[in-house]
């Protein structure tokens, strides 16, 4: 199973409606298994309507908590956690002074607290920190996931969903495996890259946009994943469009498409359906983009 991701150096340049397109044409060739590796902002699912089949929860680390029953008020605890999560509690007294309790948004779970307790008065558990999803779409299986606000660890959920993403589809001997990926640089964006056949940047013709794709490039390159370069709403700015078909060209990086700009987008992908269901330019451009995308990726 060829796996392809979609990038982009920041968010809002069309990640989504080019994962859509892609999904919607690859689907009558080939069989596809479908994945949204933006955790924190998932919005794939908004334009497939997909089914949902499955609900699991992602536990990431530990949170701790102090059993007031058993707290002596020593302080040790406080003295020992260095991100400020352990706090008196004054509501509480103890014979030696205040117990304390611990604050869940602060707590790294690290665990320092719970080694020093001489009373074994803290309790670690499970820290749940979002839930992801199987569905199934008329394009195809997908797996997305949301993290919980304040959460850390999107990296982690990440690579979950890529492992379930290649097991999955292998057991039902899917030939591509499309990843709408995280916007950015960091942690998500490496979980969603590593062991990519190709990773797809969307890029806009801004100068934000060109410094985006020159960083999110940077990652690709460094994880020796080949790239290729797609332009949305190339036609608003002809210039800077021109500036990064000549960066491509100096990066040795195919330019597979440009797409122009067209409100269509907006009202289709409102409706929950891709823009590639309707004639027009935008679907035209993506059509383009596929053939191009197939032809490289089952050369052989």
């Amino acid at each position: 199973m060829k796996q392809m991701v979609i990038l982009s150096g920041k968010g809002g340049t069309g990640k989504t409606t080019v994962a859509a397109g892609l999904a919607h044409l690859a689907s009558a060739e080939r069989r596809l298994m479908l994945a949204d590796a933006d955790v924190d902002a998932a919005n794939l699912e908004l334009v497939l309507s997909p089914n949902l089949l499955e609900t699991h929860e992602f536990v990431s680390g530990e949170l701790a908590a102090i059993d007031a029953t058993a707290c002596i008020g020593c302080g040790r605890c406080a003295e020992a956690c260095r991100f400020g999560a352990v706090l008196p509690d004054p509501g509480q007294g103890s014979e030696n002074g205040h117990l304390y309790r611990i604050d869940a948004g602060a707590c790294e779970g690290c665990a320092a607290c719970y080694y020093v307790c001489p009373e074994a008065a803290i309790v670690l558990s499970d820290r749940h920190s979002g839930r992801w999803f199987a569905s199934e779409t008329r394009f195809g299986p997908l797996l997305h996931a949301h993290l919980f606000a304040g959460q850390e660890n999107s990296g982690k959920l990440v690579t979950l969903l890529r492992q379930e993403t290649l097991a999955r589809g292998t057991e039902g001997k899917a030939d591509l495996a499309i990843v709408d990926g995280p916007p950015g640089i960091g942690c998500p964006v490496i979980a969603a890259v590593s062991g990519i056949d190709l990773a797809l940047l969307v890029t806009e013709p801004s100068v934000a946009g060109i410094h985006d794709l020159e960083r999110i490039l940077q990652v690709t390159q460094h994880f020796r994943v080949p790239a290729a370069v797609v332009v949305n709403k190339a036609d608003l700015n002809a210039a800077r469009t021109q500036e990064v078909e000549r960066y491509c060209v100096a990066q040795d990086i195919p330019l597979l498409g440009r797409l122009p700009y067209d409100p269509a987008v907006i009202t289709l992908m409102t409706q929950g359906r891709p823009i590639t269901e309707e004639e027009g330019p935008v679907a035209a451009g993506i059509r383009a983009v596929w053939t191009r995308l197939a032809a490289h990726l089952f050369a052989s």
